[in-house]
């Protein structure tokens, strides 16, 4: 069995956020294996997180951004489900870059679930017209759009954008917030405005 050090319990606490005796049996698992032990602290959360998610949210914060020089701007409801939640610092700045996300990549649905059917059935049968499409074999096609649709859903889905230069995206940065936080936690929606755009 490996000698698990204090430090090492204190290092893995600081990449996950995790409690220290959930970091201290994961170092203990996976016998001193760092990395080893984000990833099972990291599966661990998302099943706790997979677990709240059936949970009310109905507290929580309404954020806003303006980005300098003023011509862009951004309003956002983040739902929690205690008060207390809502004022804590890690639940506010989660909600202060997810505010960012929104101004800088442009989303226009929180998630894939959200995007109104005719929408889905539109950009489905654009996909299916194009002419790189229709012109490979009926077989695949259908497979083509499917990749060609989670492509579309990265640009258009928050929760489906990667989070800044990171492979992570916005949805698995609030399922890691979940874990952390031990709240059900989801954006309910968000406005962008920006400066002479189409009315």
């Amino acid at each position: 069995m490996a000698n698990i050090t204090p430090d090492m319990v204190k290092e893995l606490r600081d990449r996950t956020g995790a409690g220290f005796m959930d970091c201290k049996r994961a170092l203990e698992e996976v016998e001193g294996d760092l990395d080893r032990a984000v990833a099972l602290l990291r599966e661990r959360g998302v099943a706790a997180a997979a677990k709240k998610a059936g949970r009310d949210a109905r507290e929580g914060l309404v954020s806003s951004y303006i980005h300098a020089g003023g011509r862009l701007g951004v309003l956002i409801e983040v739902n929690c489900e205690t008060d207390f939640v809502a004022r804590n610092e890690d639940f506010q700045k989660l909600v202060k870059d997810l505010a960012m996300q929104v101004a800088g990549l442009a989303p226009e649905f929180v998630t894939v679930e959200s995007i109104p059917a005719e929408i889905t059935e539109r950009k489905t049968a654009e996909l299916m017209a194009d002419e790189s499409v229709a012109s490979k074999p009926e077989a695949i096609r259908g497979k083509i759009v499917e990749g060609q649709l989670r492509k579309w859903h990265q640009q258009v889905v928050l929760y489906e954008q990667p989070f800044r230069d990171s492979d992570q995206t916005v949805g698995q940065l609030i399922t890691d917030a979940v874990a952390k936080i031990g709240e059900n936690i989801r954006v309910r929606r968000f406005t962008r405005y920006q400066l002479g755009e189409e009315m």
